[in-house]
């Protein structure tokens, strides 16, 4: 099914059309390989922790928020790191310039339809019984402060850029390469990008899924990270800054 809405939209899918993305210099496939494995150990361990966060309400949001705007600037630096270690531009993760109005623009618009979509999705999982969150994650809410909200604000725009950068950008990158399969690689990154929100139960981590497949799809698209990261920007925006402040 992703292979036909790739080949509608004029994606190539299949490695033997893989000359048009940039190179991966100087790093045989083992390489590449041992690269994403170490890669995936340093973030799926913590991710996995997700699905243990019952207690995770225990913790002030500030605190939360600096400890996740500190872990994934860090992440983004390795990713950064490692693609000077292959000599390749940031261009290769989805980093351009080009038409940077228009991806804002187009994001925006599709931050509605993308939202009012994973919304009923959530709800039909949850009526079809799949589980949602155990407890309510109080640490992911900020109190109704200007400095606090200021904060959520920063911590929203830094999650969206550095998780698109790391599933959409890098991991898809590598995993493509890998599996010489563009919508295998669109599958894995967005399964492992739901492993992240297993606090959320089985219909969150289903629905967080299926949102990251979407990414994917614009990104691949747009061949651009800009239009993804201001959907994610918007959800997340309006699920932890907008909803609990107006509650």
């Amino acid at each position: 099914m992703l292979e036909e809405i790739f080949r509608r939209a004029g994606m190539r899918t299949r490695g033997a059309r893989m000359q048009d993305e940039p190179s991966v210099k100087g790093l045989t496939r083992r390489q590449e390989l041992a690269e994403t494995a170490v890669f995936l150990l340093l973030i799926l361990p913590s991710m996995a922790l997700s699905f243990l966060a019952v207690g995770q309400g225990a913790l002030p949001f500030p605190l939360v928020a600096a400890t996740t705007i500190l872990r994934d600037a860090g992440l983004v630096a390795l990713i950064l790191l490692l693609l000077a270690r292959a000599r390749q531009s940031v261009a290769a993760i989805g980093w351009v310039r080009r038409t940077v109005g228009r991806e804002i623009i187009l994001g925006v618009v599709l931050s509605v339809p993308v939202l009012i979509g994973v919304t009923a999705l959530n709800a039909a999982l949850r009526t079809a019984h799949l589980s949602g969150p155990r407890t309510l994650p109080t640490g992911l809410v900020p109190a109704p402060r200007f400095g606090t909200l200021l904060l959520a604000v920063v911590l929203v725009a830094v999650v969206a850029v550095a998780e698109e950068t790391i599933f959409r950008g890098y991991l898809l990158l590598r995993f493509t390469r890998l599996l010489r399969s563009r919508a295998g690689a669109v599958l894995l990154s967005s399964v492992v990008f739901s492993i992240g929100h297993g606090y959320e139960g089985s219909a969150g981590v289903l629905t967080v899924g299926v949102t990251g497949v979407v990414f994917a799809i614009v990104y691949l698209w747009r061949r651009s990270l800009v239009a993804p990261i201001v959907m994610h920007f918007c959800l997340d925006f309006i699920t932890i800054v907008l909803v609990p402040l107006l509650r």
